[in-house]
């Protein structure tokens, strides 16, 4: 039997957690800090609309950017706009960081209402009933110059959310699910 005395554990695992802690020098604490600023720029195939900003500023989402990022990842059939998800912004950000690329963004589908992922669902067995694309989580992209390829395993290296690969239709799916591809 063992007697252990709580000030003696305290004190031990005091001195630890300043080891630990001096182990790290400010400019890897500061590469942790929410220092900088999050740009992305989108053109929307279907509508012709461009829209490119700040969505992130020294810690900040930028709500009038964010804003306007999800006017024109709208739901051009049925003119319907939703807040997008933040994560996906994330995602496309860390996208063309991994590739080193600041090219506009090329939006095939954003935000889908319930109706018009009904109408795809319909035609077509590739459109999923419940899609993340009806909950602002989801966006079907393209960006020229980058080989489709390239663009569908870098999504999938971040392993930040679900990657589909469409070669046909020339573009990819990212999503801020659930880790999975297609």
């Amino acid at each position: 039997m063992s007697l252990v005395c709580p000030a003696r554990r305290q004190l031990v695992l005091g001195l630890s957690g300043v080891a630990v802690a001096s182990m790290f020098s400010n400019p890897v604490q500061a590469r942790r800090s929410t220092q900088g600023v999050r740009e992305l720029s989108f053109y929307n195939r279907h509508t012709g609309e461009r829209q490119k900003g700040q969505f992130w500023v020294e810690g900040e989402y930028d709500q009038d950017t964010l804003s306007l990022f999800s006017e024109v990842l709208r739901d051009h059939r049925q003119n319907q706009s939703a807040p997008m998800d933040k994560r996906l912004y994330e995602f496309i950000y860390q996208l063309q960081q991994t590739l080193g690329n600041t090219d506009e963004v090329h939006v095939i589908s954003g935000y889908r209402s319930p109706k018009t992922n009904n109408m795809l669902a319909a035609k077509s067995n590739g459109v999923a009933k419940k899609s993340y694309h009806m909950k602002g989580m989801a966006m079907d992209l393209a960006i020229p110059g980058v080989e489709l390829k390239s663009l569908r395993d870098a999504a999938k290296a971040l392993k930040l959310g679900g990657v589909g690969y469409y070669p046909r239709s020339g573009f990819i799916h990212v999503d801020c699910g659930p880790v999975r591809s297609w």
